[in-house]
């Protein structure tokens, strides 16, 4: 069978993550950073407003008269535009300096510290316009313009639900003064700023786990591949780590299945567990699960839970965790010994053994 024609049902190696990762990608939420700083900014300003509020009134009014008073009223012109962008720097400096460490940290939160140069190399692919057509139109750019669409909808009505029920406060502020005008102004800004924002936020975090899912599917390696990597990389300690934690979880994933099914389970007691099948009309006992330590204690655990017996006998337990693999069938020089345990486990059973 082709290797492209496999199908890809196995997880992500610590490798096949670290070349990803090398190559710049990672799951990651643009939406994330705009929704949170969207809040951030909108919060802000509510904690502020009043502060806002008395800024503006001074800046707009102190500056137009001075404007209507001034005889060359292009060149002061000029000079206000200048001290306009002095105030509002000035203003609003701690919230830039705010939205900079939070999208500092919501990056670093997302994907961690990240420097993929490779990711901004230039690439004679990426010029073909074959294949910006085949990206164009290809079935991930078509779920990103539905995302975004529905993106925009969603907000664009919480923003129009948010204006509409005020627009009775807004038709009446007209002929407020000018502070009162800017507090309704400023109030209802807020409005449609937080209740977009949270929407928004709420979009972002689903799309996030989104893109997990997206990533973790598309890292996913044939069982030839896992095999390929494992000769390339055997010597490598962290990936013999990964195959031990996964050998690991399969054996418990197999005791779980088998170790109830079990006609006994051997023990030395506490640090070998060999879990054995009989039923007629095997030719002899099998052994379905076995470990050592934590894994062994599983087993007991798992059996007694589902009332196999567990029976200690360190001889045959050592024996049988040496000598034979899960599946196989006990050799017959312990053909005598096991019988002896299984007619121990009838007799409690009340069962005949043949």
């Amino acid at each position: 069978m082709p290797e492209g024609s496999q199908e890809k049902t196995e997880q992500a190696t610590p490798r096949r993550l670290q070349e990803a990762r090398r190559k710049g990608q990672v799951p990651k939420s643009a939406d994330l950073n705009g929704a949170i700083l969207l809040l951030i900014t909108g919060l802000f300003a509510l904690l502020y407003k009043d502060n806002l509020i008395t800024h503006m009134q001074t800046y707009f009014f102190t500056y137009f008269n001075n404007f209507v008073k001034q005889q060359q009223q292009d060149s002061y012109l000029v000079q206000i535009l200048i001290d306009f962008m002095i105030n509002v720097f000035v203003v609003f400096t701690p919230l830039f300096i705010l939205l900079m460490v939070v999208a500092l940290g919501v990056n670093l939160a997302q994907v961690g510290f990240l420097f993929a140069p490779e990711a901004i190399k230039p690439k004679l692919d990426k010029l073909n316009p074959i294949n910006g057509l085949k990206n164009m139109f290809s079935g991930r750019a078509m779920f990103e313009l539905v995302k975004s669409l529905l993106k925009i909808t969603i907000v664009g009505w919480v923003v129009y639900a948010a204006v509409r029920g005020e627009m009775a406060n807004l038709l009446a502020i007209f002929h407020s003064p000018p502070r009162t005008l800017l507090n309704q102004v400023l109030t209802i800004a807020l409005k449609v700023i937080l209740w977009g924002a949270v929407v928004y936020l709420g979009i972002a975090l689903l799309d996030l786990l989104y893109q997990r899912y997206a990533f973790q599917k598309q890292m996913r390696m044939s069982k030839q591949e896992v095999k390929e990597e494992y000769k390339q990389t055997e010597g490598d300690p962290q990936i013999k780590g990964w195959l031990r934690r996964r050998q690991r979880q399969l054996l418990a994933n197999l005791a779980r299945k088998e170790v109830p099914q079990a006609t006994v389970v051997v023990t030395n007691p506490t640090h070998y567990a060999v879990a054995l099948k009989y039923e007629q009309p095997m030719d002899a006992p099998v052994v379905v699960a076995k470990g050592t330590d934590h894994m062994a204690r599983q087993i007991r655990e798992i059996a007694r839970k589902n009332e196999v017996p567990v029976i200690e006998n360190v001889e045959v337990a050592r024996f049988l965790y040496a000598n034979v693999e899960i599946g196989h069938a006990i050799p017959m020089e312990m053909f005598q010994a096991v019988a002896e345990i299984l007619a121990m486990v009838y007799r409690m059973k009340n069962k005949s053994f043949f």
